[in-house]
């Protein structure tokens, strides 16, 4: 997830990448996604994996996926995401660019997504 201004606010990675290359990876593919304009598609190429991205409000959440997965499928599953979020912690999508606070809730809450969305994957 990152905010419009290209600053990384929450990571998750479901592969090993190392430590030292987070940082390089993120701001590429933030650069390739916020370059791109609202007319252009949310699927993008990087490297040997594809970028899905949606937009909500002034957050990104951007999603890596290897040639095995459907674009429209992990796009609506961000969309789902969100709203499950949004449904169980209520105004997720709101709490976008308010007090410091109310970030680290949000933080909170989508970690808690995270963590419910790995043990789905992972228990499936």
């Amino acid at each position: 997830m990152v905010n419009k201004q290209g600053q990384t606010r929450l990571s998750k990675y479901y592969e090993h990448v190392d430590i030292n290359k987070h940082t390089l990876l993120e701001t590429e593919v933030i650069k390739r996604c916020l370059s791109r304009s609202n007319e252009q598609c949310s699927f993008t190429e990087y490297k040997d994996f594809r970028l899905i991205y949606r937009q909500y409000a002034a957050l990104f959440i951007v999603v890596g996926v290897d040639d095995t997965e459907t674009e429209m499928a992990i796009y609506e599953f961000i969309h789902n995401f969100v709203e499950v979020l949004d449904e169980y912690f209520s105004r997720v999508t709101g709490t976008v660019g308010m007090r410091h606070h109310t970030w680290l809730i949000f933080v909170f809450l989508v970690e808690m997504g995270f963590h419910c969305l790995a043990r789905l994957f992972l228990n499936s």
